[in-house]
């Protein structure tokens, strides 16, 4: 990486479920940790975690800072999409949380065939030495309503498109619970540039992994049930636009005696700003 270089990462770190047995929170959560700490991002957006886990990941992470609400109305409760930077590198200008239904402002709001509330958490970083913005925009679509996953796509690039200031960087990355050329995934890709008029058409996102100009690093799958991957499960993404990509990889780090810390792998991207 160049000076200028961003390392984003997000990663699905499963909720706490006691029926994981020997790899529930308890056995895993110095595995997630150590392996955020490795891979030295800037920003990372996480999936899944309980306000427990959530802690336990602020807590052995200090050098980044944390925004994300929970998916529930009650604030606590439910799973979060929490954005960390380092504040070191970044200053964090603004923030939020939106909810991927039609009342996207309407906390813990089901949308269409949902089998639970999804959100987006956003964040707009400025870096502290060149002092331009970067909007980093977290998420999860549901894993259940089909149409769900495609009406939140579309929520998730309306809401992309109204909180870009300008030409700034933006990177969108999360678990779509789709592989790329399904519905949800076109329509974030789908219309860059198009016809339709004006700021309608939203930034030009594009998929990382397309616009690295090395070989995807890592396995093709992003899923693994704790000790094989998954093949043909490329779930999680990072799209971006207004800035290069200098790298992709999905990271397949093993601990232990040979298993995931997660159900997911972290997606790494190298941007060029």
């Amino acid at each position: 990486m160049h000076g200028d270089a961003v390392r984003v990462l997000t990663y699905n770190v499963r909720r706490d479920v006691a029926d994981d047995g020997r790899f529930d929170w308890a056995g895993r959560r110095d595995a997630v940790a150590g392996t955020i700490r490795f891979h030295r991002p800037d920003v990372v957006g996480l999936q899944e975690p309980l306000a427990g886990q959530y802690a336990d990941l602020r807590e052995a992470l200090p050098g980044f800072e944390w925004v994300g609400a929970s998916r529930e109305a009650g604030e606590g409760e439910g799973e979060f999409c929490p954005v960390g930077y380092r504040p070191d590198r970044f200053e964090r200008v603004d923030a939020g949380t939106f909810w991927l239904s039609p009342t996207p402002d309407e906390p813990g709001s089901v949308g269409w065939d949902a089998a639970y509330p999804r959100i987006a958490t956003w964040a707009r970083l400025r870096d502290r030495d060149r002092g331009d913005t970067l909007l980093y925009c977290n998420t999860h679509l549901d894993h259940e309503g089909a149409r769900a996953r495609a009406e939140g796509a579309r929520v998730l690039r309306e809401r992309v498109t109204r909180l870009r200031e300008g030409d700034e960087p933006v990177v969108v990355g999360g678990d779509f619970n789709c592989v790329a050329g399904d519905e949800p995934y076109r329509a974030l890709v789908d219309g860059n540039d198009g016809d339709s008029g004006g700021d309608r058409a939203g930034p030009a996102l594009v998929d990382a992994r397309e616009a690295s100009p090395y070989p995807p690093h890592g396995p093709d799958t992003t899923r693994t049930d704790f000790e094989t991957l998954l093949p043909g499960r490329g779930i999680d993404h990072v799209f971006v636009a207004g800035a290069a990509v200098d790298g992709y990889g999905v990271a397949a780090d093993v601990v232990g005696d040979g298993w995931f810390p997660s159900d997911h792998l972290p997606v790494v991207v190298d941007l060029a700003l």
